[in-house]
């Protein structure tokens, strides 16, 4: 199969200014993914897609190729990555022919060319025409309490109140690390049927502001400290 990863990018985070460039334990955060999708050897091309000038030349600096600069109307808070995804797909679809397209967020430090190859694999011995990476949620959601105006709590599923833990259905979230499209369903031929790959829980974070910044830091050494898969 001939495939490429799609790395969307923009340039405007706002709660941490220049996110997917900045120093990450002594590289650009987006250094990261773009390392470990080319260890992977699954792709014809690593791509990033980006609006931002100066993460296109860090990109390029780190091995991934920037072939065109997405367009401003597709890099606001508002679009959505499958949008992004096809935008770099329409653009390349004759460059490279692509069985599928896997999209890596940029933010994804503890991603590994392993996980990439397992999904991978999974994926081409389905039926399925996407994926989408996923972790199991460390305590049952059916047990989640909600806070009405007044500040009490109830259980927001209140059948589930006296049930045992190991006794509920596991339930799982996506981990924002990692998706894969087939051709056939950026081409809109075909439906949408979405399998899942999960991967462990020290190897997810989602760096949205400070805070989640510094716990990925220290997730990070931790993990590698550790040599945990």
């Amino acid at each position: 199969m001939k495939n490429i990863a799609v790395i969307p990018a923009r340039g405007g985070s706002k709660r941490i200014p220049k996110k997917n460039i900045k120093d990450f334990n002594g590289k650009p955060l987006i250094a990261y993914p773009i390392t470990q999708a080319l260890k992977s050897n699954l792709f014809d091309d690593v791509i990033v897609s980006t609006d931002d000038e100066e993460i296109a030349a860090i990109s390029e600096k780190y091995g991934a190729k920037v072939p065109f600069l997405r367009d401003k109307k597709l890099s606001d808070d508002f679009t959505g990555t499958f949008a992004v995804v096809k935008d770099a797909y329409n653009r390349l679809k004759n460059i490279y022919n692509p069985d599928s397209v896997c999209c890596i967020y940029a933010t994804a430090p503890l991603l590994t060319a392993e996980h990439l190859s397992n999904a991978y694999s999974k994926f081409q011995n389905s039926d399925a025409s996407s994926l989408v990476s996923v972790c199991e949620f460390s305590f049952p959601i059916q047990r989640a309490f909600i806070v009405n105006e007044d500040g009490y709590i109830s259980y927001r599923e209140p059948e589930y109140a006296m049930t045992r833990s190991q006794d509920l259905a596991k339930c799982y979230q996506d981990c924002g690390l990692f998706y894969i499209y087939s051709k056939e369903l950026l081409e809109g031929q075909i439906e949408d049927k979405t399998i899942s790959y999960q991967m462990p829980r020290h190897r997810v974070i989602d760096i949205d502001t400070p805070e989640d910044w510094d716990y990925a830091r220290a997730l990070y050494n931790a993990v590698s400290s550790l040599n945990l898969d």
